[in-house]
């Protein structure tokens, strides 16, 4: 429904954003080299596979997608499978909501914390994708789950500062971040509870958000309010 374009909300602590920045080209490499002869099979065995990951005990155990898969461990999936999009779509839709939400949350964590941060969210989102769906044998790919992370603990931290979104994909609007975030929190709510989701992982959407809701009440520097408190905002 929104599509974020930036946010009025300058750094504090750090000169840059370097982690945000690191993982945007490492999410656009994996894709450039994914489309530039990957195979299917290739692919899904970096993926998380909710049966596999399940009943496989086995670390480094390959992949049954096919003779062209590759002996990637089912734990290791967990890590590799959010650096994988299933389109350019997929991709530029997880990178722009990360490059004008993660500055902040990398602001208010430090690069080392916020990395630490941004995968631990990736993590449990792909553990928690398969908790809720164990006999799936459909592969998770996508940044979704760690930028879900990402947009809980935007929220957290600034909820009413101002951002610039297109509404319906062509209107330009200035609305507050806890508007449009919300929103976007109150659709992955609605579709998981929908008798057939389709092929968009909202659980793991819904695990990241979790993830990154609690994370950043304990990853935070220390004297970063939440909810904005103590500080004054431009109208």
């Amino acid at each position: 429904m929104f599509i974020p374009l930036r946010d009025e909300n300058h750094l504090k602590s750090i000169p840059f954003q370097y982690v945000t920045v690191g993982l945007i080209a490492a999410n656009v490499i994996v894709f450039i080299l994914e489309v530039s002869g990957l195979s299917n099979a290739a692919v899904a065995s970096f993926a998380v596979t909710p049966r596999e990951l399940f009943g496989n005990t086995v670390l480094l155990a390959p992949s049954s997608f096919g003779e062209d898969s590759l002996p990637i461990g089912e734990q290791a999936t967990l890590l590799t499978y959010m650096f994988f999009h299933a389109d350019v779509f997929h991709l530029v839709g997880n990178m722009l909501f990360l490059w004008v939400f993660g500055d902040n949350v990398e602001d208010a964590m430090g690069h080392t914390r916020f990395l630490a941060f941004y995968l631990a969210c990736g993590v449990f989102a792909g553990l928690f994708h398969a908790w809720m769906l164990p006999d799936s044998d459909l592969p998770l790919i996508g940044a979704s789950g760690a930028v879900a992370g990402v947009i809980a603990a935007y929220l957290m931290l600034h909820p009413r500062v101002g951002v610039w979104v297109l509404a319906f994909k062509v209107i330009p609007l200035r609305i507050t971040a806890g508007l449009a975030l919300g929103v976007w929190i109150a659709l992955q709510v609605v579709m998981v509870a929908m008798p057939d989701v389709g092929p968009v992982a909202w659980w793991a959407h819904i695990g990241g958000l979790i993830a990154g809701a609690v994370l950043i009440l304990f990853m935070r520097r220390p004297g970063v309010p939440l909810f904005d408190r103590d500080v004054r905002l431009a109208s």
